[in-house]
This record gives C-alpha cells, sequence and structure tokens, in this order.
C-alpha cells in the first residue's frame, strides 16, 4: 500500500507472514519475482550498478554461501538465515546496495524520477502524487528526494501496512 493509501498492484513487497525487516531487500534482489533469488536476478541487480555487471565468480560465491539446499536458487528462508548470521551491519549492508540500486544518478539521494524510475521497475506503478507522498513519508521534500535514511523510513511503512 503506498502512503496514499492506494494499494499498487497485487503483489507487494510485504507479502511474506515473515515480520522480518530483510523482505525489502530481498524482493529487490529478486529481479523476476517468483520468490527465489537466482544466479540471474543477481546480474541484472548488478547490471544496475555497473556498465561490466557482476563478477561470475562473485556471483557463484554469493549463491553457494545462501544456497543451503543447493537447489540452485535462493530462497527467503535462506536469504535471511545467511544474513542473520553475519555482523548486525550486513543487513544495512544489503540495504545501502538497494539504495545505491534505486540511486540512478548517484547523487546520494532518491528522487522523485529515481523513486518512480524503480517503481516502475519493479512492476508497481506509482502515481506522481504516490512518489511525492513516499517522498514526504520519507522525511524528504519534492526538491531534495530522501537520503537512505528515508528510504529505510518509507519501507518501515511498507512492512506494517
Amino acid at each position: 500500500m503506498c502512503p496514499t493509501g492506494r494499494t499498487l498492484a497485487s503483489t507487494t513487497l510485504t507479502s511474506s507472514s515473515s515480520s522480518s525487516d530483510l523482505r525489502p531487500a530481498f524482493d529487490v534482489l529478486d529481479a523476476d519475482r517468483d520468490g527465489k533469488i537466482s544466479k540471474d536476478d543477481l546480474r541484472t541487480f548488478y547490471a544496475g550498478f555497473s556498465s561490466s555487471g557482476a563478477d561470475e565468480s562473485l556471483i557463484r560465491a554469493m549463491m553457494s554461501a545462501a544456497d543451503s539446499n543447493s537447489d540452485g536458487f535462493v530462497e527467503y528462508d535462506e536469504f535471511e538465515r545467511v544474513l542473520a548470521c553475519q555482523k548486525p551491519s550486513a543487513a544495512g549492508g544489503v540495504m545501502e546496495d538497494v539504495f545505491k540500486f534505486m540511486d540512478r544518478d548517484g547523487d546520494g539521494r532518491l528522487s522523485h524520477e529515481d523513486l518512480k524510475s524503480y517503481m516502475n521497475l519493479a512492476g508497481f506503478p506509482a502515481t506522481d502524487d504516490d512518489i511525492a507522498a513516499m517522498i514526504r513519508l520519507g522525511g524528504g521534500d519534492e526538491t531534495q528526494g530522501v537520503d537512505y535514511a528515508g528510504l529505510l523510513k518509507i519501507l518501515a511503512v511498507d512492512q506494517v501496512s
């Protein structure tokens, strides 16, 4: 549900029954929205950061570390288990990567266009009013957008809704 009260789509960032705060990070990595992270999902995610994408050996290592049942995919429980075993800052690192992915111009802030572009890419069409409400909710304004802390505020509301 958007901060304006409008529902974006039948699939939301909070479709899980889990109350974990890692769901938004998982959903961003799950590019094809099939409920599991594949090597292709990771390639798609890292392509948004760099023209060269991610190193294939890095992707293989990430999959190997997280895919505990060796089925070639990382399901949410595996993702959560891996991050829960890390230092508390590990989840922050994942969310920082999500922020960098969304921050297309790399200015350290999510503008109206950054948010709208990401929402459309993720399959959550949002109106300009929805985006403006998200920015306000994150403590930002239309000219400056929101910073990383603002994104975390926006995601916290999505988890409660």
